[in-house]
């Protein structure tokens, strides 16, 4: 868990689960690949990454934020069955009646098609 400048959390100790603490990190892709579940702020780079690695996601929602954008990614995503999301209130609930087992893996990225997109937006494939 990555608590930056803030104080270490006092958790009730739940069997089975294991909680590390730390401020910061420059990556955290070794900890996604050793994790068996994640739990995350709901951005854009977060998600992708996290599912990219094919790990079971639950994402946290900022309902403070003016423009949610977080909560507009959580929804689809939840909604094509790559992640559950939840607000900080509920995340108890969440963990414990979400089935893993529902989920689908997140497609691989195709660069190409966006590739594709870019050359007929320029022009560039009239050379060909």
């Amino acid at each position: 868990m990555q608590i930056g400048n803030g104080d270490i959390p006092k958790c009730e100790q739940i069997p089975g689960m294991q909680l590390d603490y730390y401020r910061f990190k420059a990556s955290i892709t070794e900890d996604i690949q050793e994790a068996n579940l994640v739990v995350s702020h709901a951005g854009a780079g977060s998600c992708l990454e996290v599912l990219e690695a094919r790990k079971p996601l639950v994402v946290v929602i900022n309902q403070q934020l003016m423009d949610n954008h977080q909560l507009e990614l959580a929804e689809q995503l939840h909604a094509d069955d790559h992640l559950f999301y939840s607000s900080c209130s509920n995340l108890g609930t969440t963990l414990e009646l979400m089935d893993l087992n529902k989920l689908k893996p997140f497609p691989a990225g195709n660069g190409k098609d966006f590739v594709d997109f870019l050359d007929s937006m320029l022009g560039f494939n009239k050379f060909l």
